[in-house]
């Protein structure tokens, strides 16, 4: 059975997409811990983030970097923080997290919802810098 990023990459289950290539998908996380909180996943689903090939582990850095890069210009923040936690989602991924403080990435905190348009517009801008960062 396809996990739920599989149904996501697939365009089975409606998402904020941020950008993507051959290997790897990008999109706004749903139950934000800030705003900016997107999620990085190779299209090829591996579970555990250990067991993706070193290529494909390299590549998913990279766009990783790339993405953060794009979120900074969008999101004002001190730093993206990256996390993998993994036993959410059978499926490897990577969390970016805009950061003004330490405790902006624990997970333990509620999460934001926004609305259909912020979700929308946050998207698009985060989009079109992921697109000018090369």
């Amino acid at each position: 059975m396809p996990s739920l990023f599989t149904r996501i990459i697939q365009g089975e289950i409606p998402c904020y997409t941020l950008g993507e290539n051959e290997h790897c998908f990008s999109f706004l996380d749903i139950r934000p811990l800030v705003k900016g909180h997107a999620l990085v996943v190779p299209k090829r689903e591996i579970d555990y983030l250990f067991d993706v090939p070193d290529e494909l582990l390299s590549e998913m850095m990279l766009f990783s970097k790339r993405m953060a890069l794009a979120i900074r210009k969008v999101v004002p923040c001190q730093r993206i923080g990256v996390s993998v936690i993994g036993l959410e989602v059978p499926h490897a991924h990577i969390h970016l997290v805009p950061l003004q403080r330490m405790d902006d990435l624990n997970f333990s905190n509620p999460r934001l919802s926004f609305t259909e348009e912020e979700y929308q517009n946050l998207a698009a801008e985060i989009s079109a810098a992921f697109s000018a960062v090369r």
